[in-house]
């Protein structure tokens, strides 16, 4: 009987041995368990479900968070949402309401910006508009810069403020940056005296900086599709840019984004080079999709959505070779915001947008408090 009992003891044992040092689930945060507390904060939280296409998130000084939904939604998140219709807005198979910016100064000015598809004749164009917000209500609707061209597809639709620019007598000012795809005419893209396929840059009124490179909205050219926009540490720009599609999918892109600068689409990609023109600082490769979105600069790192890489991707920005480090990998789909905040790093999904498969309580947004300790 003594033996029977040790025996089945010792299979407990080496049950308890195996089963304690299986390796955890992909991309799950381990960390000890902590005696109960209410200030022990989840690794990872879901802010809010059943969202409509979220494109782009900020924040409001108050912590109140911003959320633009492609159908033409401002969404207000506290503790409840509150729904903003915008109107004017053209949902198309990748536009609609789609970038926004707080402006740095909104405690003071209460301005924010939107990005924003709209008909325009018989056809399509973007264009950048700028209201107050007070008491979760809009105002003083101002266009910013119009005419952008438009299309089905390649809006780009990122804005953001950069940096504070001196700007005398010890003041300073934030310029607004703009995304712009190539509206699917690929010639466009090399054209500087057009909007499409590149980044531009305004002061927050529109007007233009006095030291823009080609003396109109332009900051940069040669851009396919540009979508996230984001600054490390050192003030410098980045931007997340689609490839090319169809037979020729692959090469996405992250580049770091100088004024002045042509990038090169449609005349190189990858590695190609060609006289005055900067290749990206990493690129997909032919046989990888990202489908990049959202940026954001987080603690040292830069980190960016894929839509059809289904991931959250994060890079070095002082060392191209060190490669990608991958999270959350098909777990929860399309991912297509990212945002960097003091409570840690935001990220939306994109599963209802018509190229997704949408799961129980799609669209989301998703707070990382730790990307840190991403494994």
């Amino acid at each position: 009987m003594k033996k029977i009992f040790l025996l089945i003891a010792g299979f407990a044992l080496v049950f308890a041995v195996i089963k304690y040092n299986q390796p955890a689930e992909e991309n799950t945060i381990i960390t000890p368990a902590p005696p109960p507390s209410p200030q022990v904060a989840a690794p990872l939280e879901i802010i809010a479900t059943g969202l409509q296409i979220p494109w782009d998130v900020d924040f409001l000084p108050d912590g109140e968070i911003l959320v633009t939904e492609r159908p033409g939604n401002l969404l207000v998140i506290d503790q409840e949402k509150k729904v903003i219709k915008i109107s004017g807005v053209r949902q198309t198979a990748e536009g609609g309401l789609m970038g926004l910016a707080v402006h740095p100064e909104f405690s003071k000015n209460r301005w924010i910006y939107l990005y924003i598809t709209s008909q325009s004749g018989r056809g399509v164009i973007n264009r950048v508009e700028r209201y107050r917000l007070e008491n979760n209500d809009l105002s003083e609707r101002t266009v910013i810069i119009d005419n952008i061209p438009g299309s089905e597809v390649h809006d780009g639709g990122q804005i953001e403020f950069g940096p504070p620019t001196p700007a005398g007598s010890g003041q300073v000012e934030h310029y607004l940056y703009i995304s712009n795809g190539d509206a699917g005419n690929q010639s466009l893209a090399q054209d500087k005296n057009s909007l499409a396929g590149k980044i531009l840059r305004l002061r927050d009124d529109g007007s233009l900086p006095a030291d823009n490179p080609f003396g109109n909205a332009v900051y940069s050219m040669g851009h396919r599709n540009p979508q996230g926009l984001a600054w490390d540490s050192s003030g410098r720009l980045w931007s997340t840019e689609h490839g090319p599609s169809g037979l020729q999918t692959g090469h996405d892109e992250l580049n770091l984004v100088e004024k002045g600068k042509n990038y090169g689409w449609p005349l190189v990609r990858g590695d190609e080079e060609r006289a005055g023109m900067t290749k990206p600082f990493i690129h997909s490769g032919a046989s990888e999709t990202w489908a990049p979105a959202g940026l954001a600069f987080h603690n040292g790192k830069l980190y960016f959505a894929g839509l059809r890489g289904q991931t959250l991707y994060a890079a070095d920005s002082q060392n191209a070779a060190a490669g990608l480090q991958k999270f959350f990998m098909k777990t929860y789909g399309r991912l297509r915001a990212v945002k960097s905040s003091a409570e840690g790093l935001y990220f939306t999904t994109s599963n209802r947008d018509g190229r997704g498969q949408p799961k129980d309580g799609d669209d989301k947004l998703i707070l990382v408090r730790d990307p840190g300790a991403l494994k």
